[in-house]
């Protein structure tokens, strides 16, 4: 059997102002047939879960769209079983989910009873002590985010002005007439909004290969001043006015801001880079130097503060990455005190549950 694609986003962003959360867009209720919440602390095998149940289901032929965790990559907040209009996801701090319509829709899933708690209690002192730790990495991660955050802006307003965005719009306008013919009779397209990059324990990073999973003909936007949201802005207008579903990806260091924009029925996509993530490899389909816009008179005079912004803003990020890192060291810690009292059997026991429930969801 072929492997399936797996298509990853992250739904959380580590950003200037705290957590930025997407999660209300992971499923809309009204369009879901059974969206599972989880509830329940660090190392009660959530992620496990997940994985479990994401495995059964692709054995069954159904796609499977993976939420990251923003502060740990390597563990899942949620899965997305499109086809069959159900998802499962981690319901706790800092991304609570309440359901809309409990019971119809939405079903809590108690992660807590696979803990051992008579075993906790004895170490409910430790627990306190790292809890309190990990918040403060937390704390500490946002304070200097804020910071670089409000570098990253100084930059873009360096290079602002009317005659950019009139060129950007633009050149927008030309680009929906060349790849987005208009189709009589279709409804607007769809927006569905995910973060294709996020700020993580591990540094910054984008998950590039979701988008070219998805689409093979890649417009790379060369944007070393973060001014992609001017150009991609009225990409995503105009594409779901002719009709076409897309994917709109903010920038998670600014998430009024988009960063990436995907096509996926029509195979395209424009990706930028937006602070200091790294652009896709490859030979795109086309390329976009979005500083061209601005002409050369504006860099040219603010080649100081430009180079000044792209320094500070760079070692704010890394500093912020620091305190990342130290937070998820702290949670590994956590685990480590709560894994030996958890029942994993239960964990499996639970993910095979809801795997077959998923699954009878068939038409």
């Amino acid at each position: 059997m072929t492997a399936l694609p797996q298509i990853q986003y992250f739904l959380g962003a580590n950003a200037p102002t705290g957590f930025y959360s997407l999660y209300d867009h992971l499923l809309p209720p009204e369009e879901a047939r059974a969206i599972y919440i989880l509830k329940g602390g660090p190392g009660c095998g959530k992620s496990t879960l997940m994985r479990q149940a994401a495995a059964r289901l692709e054995e069954a032929g159904h796609p499977v769209e993976y939420i990251l965790c923003s502060g740990d990559p390597a563990s899942l907040d949620a899965i997305l079983v499109p086809g069959l209009g159900a998802a499962i996801v981690d319901g706790t701090a800092p991304h609570v989910i309440e359901p809309k319509y409990p019971g119809a829709v939405e079903r809590y899933v108690n992660m807590g009873a696979c803990y051992d708690t008579a075993a906790l209690w004895p170490l409910r002192r430790e627990i306190m002590d790292l809890m309190a730790a990990y918040k403060g990495c937390y704390t500490r991660a946002y304070r200097i985010l804020g910071a670089a955050g409000e570098i990253l802006e100084e930059q873009r307003a360096a290079m602002a002005s009317a005659g950019l965005d009139r060129k950007l719009a633009k050149r927008a306008q030309g680009i929906l007439s060349r790849e987005f013919p208009r189709r009589k009779g279709v409804p607007a397209g769809r927006v569905k909004r995910r973060f294709l990059g996020a700020v993580t324990c591990r540094g910054a990073m984008t998950l590039y290969d979701s988008a070219l999973d998805q689409c093979p003909r890649i417009y790379q936007l060369m944007d070393p001043h973060g001014l992609a949201h001017g150009l991609l802005a009225p990409l995503l207008e105009g594409a779901a006015a002719a009709g076409y579903d897309v994917v709109a990806c903010p920038d998670p260091m600014a998430p009024h801001r988009l960063a990436h924009l995907l096509v996926p029925e029509l195979g395209l996509a424009f990706l930028s880079r937006a602070g200091e993530l790294a652009p896709p490899g490859g030979k795109p389909y086309r390329r976009i130097r979005l500083e061209d816009a601005a002409g050369s008179e504006l860099p040219r005079r603010n080649r100081p503060r430009l180079r000044f912004a792209k320094k500070v803003s760079a070692a704010l990020l890394e500093e912020g990455v620091s305190a990342l890192a130290q937070a998820k060291a702290l949670h590994d810690q956590l685990e480590l005190v709560y894994n030996p009292h958890v029942d994993f059997g239960l964990v499996s026991r639970i993910s095979q549950e809801l795997a077959e429930e998923i699954l009878s969801l068939q038409p």
